[in-house]
């Protein structure tokens, strides 16, 4: 029997044609909760697929459907998610992520089932699509300062911003304009930091929950420029949430974020543009962290034709 005293929890799955894909393992995620106060929501973005027939399957009444009209864009139909949120807690599940059977009764305990606090993370495993396990990230920051917090993100100690494992305070969310940022890529980082800084959080080490990494996902596909821009915005807003060590949390952020936005260059196929990719990067954190040689080189024409000469040079060298 569901516990009516103990905080309702929102489990949201925003989706646009993945009902042959993901999207019934992400339902059944969120619906197998050891933790039966919950409610799900799936808000279909328009989809051109049998998304609605999926859904009908489960026949359980924890479901709300939506269909959107038209497409609204993924953002806005987060936050139509985060809208239509009756929970007191809320979780951002994607159509291609998954949520461990305990994830909402292991946060809900940590909470002490009081709903004051801002949000409530748990550490993350990635995997592929086939379920096999890529990575495991724990959360290893119960009781760091915010400073700490941050330092500990730069040093993969933690993960920042996944949404699979963050159960954010639907009422504070909303206060903050729910999910926001300037081109909407880090939108869910910019939610966390000003949450924590407002309302505090919660910190679980256990895995709980699992991000999904596959040919159809869509981290790499902006423009390198806007992640530098978000990336940056956000370490601005990080330095104005921390009193001490700004200094410390500005030098380290600028090289780890400097790094992932080369790493997104390097996803860039062809060579001249992958240059012009790198250029940007090193132009917009102000020409101080070159990028690595090797990997804007890598299966170029010049790297395939230093290959080719280190491959004459041995064959002769054993003659």
């Amino acid at each position: 029997m569901i516990n009516k005293t103990q905080p309702l929890v929102t489990i949201a799955t925003p989706t646009y044609n993945r009902a042959d894909a993901f999207l019934r393992d992400a339902i059944e995620s969120a619906l197998n909760q050891t933790y039966e106060n919950v409610e799900i929501i799936v808000s279909d973005n328009c989809s051109q697929d049998n998304t609605e027939m999926v859904v009908s399957t489960f026949n359980d009444k924890r479901i709300r459907y939506f269909r959107q009209k038209e497409n609204i864009g993924a953002n806005n139909n987060f936050n139509f998610c985060l809208k239509q949120a009756k929970g007191k807690y809320f979780l951002l599940l994607h159509d291609d992520d998954l949520i461990d059977n305990d994830f909402a009764e292991t946060c809900m305990r940590a909470s002490q089932f009081k709903t004051a606090v801002g949000i409530i993370r748990t550490g993350t495993r990635i995997i592929d699509s086939q379920d096999s396990v890529i990575n495991e990230i724990p959360n290893m920051v119960a009781g760091f300062s915010t400073e700490d917090f941050f330092l500990a993100w730069f040093h993969n100690k933690t993960a920042l911003s996944y949404l699979c494992s963050t159960l954010f305070n639907t009422g504070r969310l909303r206060e903050i304009g729910g999910f926001r940022s300037r081109h909407n890529l880090l939108q869910d980082a910019f939610a966390v930091v000003k949450l924590n800084e407002k309302f505090g959080r919660i910190d679980i080490h256990d895995v709980k929950a699992s991000f999904r990494k596959h040919p159809l996902e869509l981290t790499f596909a902006a423009k390198v420029g806007h992640w530098c821009d978000e990336f940056i915005a956000l370490l601005d807003l990080m330095c104005e949430a921390v009193t001490n060590n700004k200094e410390m949390i500005k030098t380290e952020g600028l090289k780890f974020f400097a790094k992932l936005c080369y790493n997104r260059a390097q996803s860039v196929k062809t060579f001249p543009r992958r240059f012009f990719a790198y250029s940007i990067v090193f132009k917009k954190f102000q020409y101080r962290y070159p990028p690595p040689m090797h990997d804007l080189f890598f299966k170029s024409p010049f790297y395939s034709g230093l290959r080719r000469v280190k491959k004459i040079i041995k064959e002769n060298s054993c003659i």
